[in-house]
């Protein structure tokens, strides 16, 4: 493979990753960091630990992370103002005092489970009705990425910037967690 092939390769993968990466990440910041709006928006989704959210963004939620609380609070029959109250109630009562140890990450298994517990608590549910619509949540959110990742490769090979045998490397590596938030297919 020419040089100039590698590079485009490494500066793809490399820009997808980020791109996947902030899209995997972003669920978690919005359901823990909700930003205050008109509407409160707060993020509810499943994988709402580091990196199994939808963090990023602007406003580390905004306008999605309103939609995505009105969609919980649908999911879960309550008023959405009361999730999005959860939610940041979640959020004041779960942030790190201290930025993590570089090369650490919360375990993000236990943070969902915290997040099902409070929100169950906190607005009267079952633990496991709360898990089941944020596990919901979060697989219609991957089904979105992943299919917004393959329309942006299959624009890369038509316009002849990867080859199908490089987005289907790209493709791959990412399910695998390779690159991408390594969270793979979860």
């Amino acid at each position: 493979m020419s040089r100039t092939k590698r590079m485009t390769l490494a500066i793809s993968a490399g820009a997808l990753a980020l791109g996947a990466g902030l899209g995997v990440t972003g669920m978690a910041s919005a359901a823990t960091t909700p930003t205050p709006s008109s509407s409160a928006s707060a993020q509810a989704t499943p994988g709402t630990t580091d990196g199994q959210g939808m963090r990023g963004g602007h406003g580390k939620g905004g306008e999605r992370g309103a939609a995505q609380a009105a969609e919980l609070a649908a999911k879960l029959g309550v008023d959405e103002a009361k999730v999005t109250e959860a939610l940041q109630a979640f959020r004041e009562a779960n942030k790190p005092t201290t930025p993590p140890a570089e090369g650490t990450k919360p375990d993000p298994a236990t943070r969902d489970a915290a997040l099902a517990k409070s929100l169950a608590e906190s607005l009267g549910l079952e633990e496991s009705k709360v898990t089941a619509a944020l596990e919901e949540l979060r697989t219609a959110a991957q089904a979105d990425r992943a299919a917004a990742l393959k329309t942006r490769l299959d624009t890369a090979v038509t316009d002849g910037t990867l080859t199908q045998a490089e987005a289907d490397a790209v493709t791959k590596a990412i399910e695998k967690g390779v690159i991408g938030g390594g969270r793979g297919g979860h």
